[in-house]
């Protein structure tokens, strides 16, 4: 349902832009002067996209201070979001926070892509860490991303459809084991039904697996050996020095996760090394009109598996400090080549 809300938005979208395009003065009234703004934008060229997700991301990363805003349309309101324009390392770039959740960051991502003229997203955030080789303050870039939250709720005796990708018997996770039948039954896990204007219109493909754009992920590869930081402040400090890791998969539903078990079945089934509730919806998007995208996600805790109470509180600001400077290198190895239009 989250993409179908998108799809609807971004319909809506079209259609102001395309009011904008041909200056029919059809748009609505209290959307001219931003759709206007946009117009003038766009006329300087392509830019970089950049979409965020909550607060203490976007503290972080407005606190470097490297965003340089454009001299006479530094901000644009737009269905309540703010789209900050400006210059990153000399490159134009148009930043935007999201809000939590998939259907958030694809509406802001659709919107962002029909407003702007636009080459690719880098998406950033924190997430929760599922890969015991990963510790919290990581960064990851996957390589893949998958929606886990299309389920098909069953009766345990139910039979699944063939194109389920995944199942999670309740039973299994009974208290004392042994006996295997529990009343929540199973949960079936269902493929993306994804469309794109690479394939058939009104005929969607079905799939698990969404791919990095690779001229982007392989530039990444050329600095994973980033040093990050390893310390909150002189007194907080991890246990070992953090680390980027590229290449892995990442888990995407809206959900939070500080579960262990289910921790351990997603990584167990899915061999994801990360959890959030956003990254999937902007690949997805992203690749549906045929931009490039690439994700960073910070770990800033252990999605359930920890004694106690998650860390996020302590080491979120960590991860997304980390995050942002993994994003901001990604930028400023950007070669401007791959601004042109």
């Amino acid at each position: 349902m989250e993409f179908k809300a998108v799809t609807l938005y971004a319909t809506v979208l079209m259609i102001m832009a395309v009011s904008l395009t041909y200056e029919t003065g059809s748009a609505l009234p209290w959307n001219k002067k931003a759709l206007r703004i946009a117009g003038e934008i766009n006329k300087e060229g392509p830019r970089i996209g950049l979409v965020t997700v909550y607060p203490p991301e976007e503290a972080a990363f407005m606190s470097t201070k490297i965003l340089k805003p454009h001299p006479k349309y530094p901000l644009l309101d737009f269905s309540g979001r703010r789209f900050r324009i400006g210059t990153i390392y000399g490159k134009k770039v148009i930043y935007v926070r999201c809000g939590v959740g998939m259907w958030n960051a694809g509406v802001t991502t659709q919107m962002m892509s029909d407003l702007f003229n636009i080459v690719g997203v880098v998406h950033f955030g924190i997430a929760g860490n599922a890969n015991n080789s990963l510790s919290i303050g990581d960064v990851t870039v996957p390589k893949y991303v998958a929606h886990t939250g299309i389920w098909e709720w069953l009766k345990l005796q139910d039979p699944e459809e063939a194109v389920s990708v995944g199942r999670l018997v309740i039973g299994d996770y009974n208290v004392p084991q042994g006996k295997k039948s529990n009343r929540l039954g199973k949960i079936s896990y269902q493929p993306e039904e994804f469309y794109s204007e690479s394939g058939k219109p009104n005929v969607p493909e079905n799939i698990l697996w969404a791919k990095m754009s690779s001229q982007w992920f392989e530039l990444v590869r050329k600095f994973e050996g980033i040093k990050l930081s390893s310390c909150l402040n002189s007194t907080v400090c991890l246990p070992r020095p953090a680390k980027m890791v590229v290449g892995l998969k990442a888990s995407t539903a809206n959900i939070f996760i500080d579960n262990g078990p289910y921790r351990e079945f997603l990584f167990k089934h899915f061999k994801v090394a990360s959890v959030d509730e956003e990254s999937t919806a902007v690949v997805l998007t992203c690749l549906s009109n045929k931009l490039n995208v690439i994700v960073f996600r910070g770990m800033s805790d252990l999605a359930g598996s920890q004694q106690g109470e998650n860390p996020i509180a302590i080491f979120g600001p960590l991860a997304a400090r980390n995050v942002v400077k993994a994003t901001l290198e990604f930028i400023k190895k950007l070669p401007k080549s791959a601004l042109a239009t």
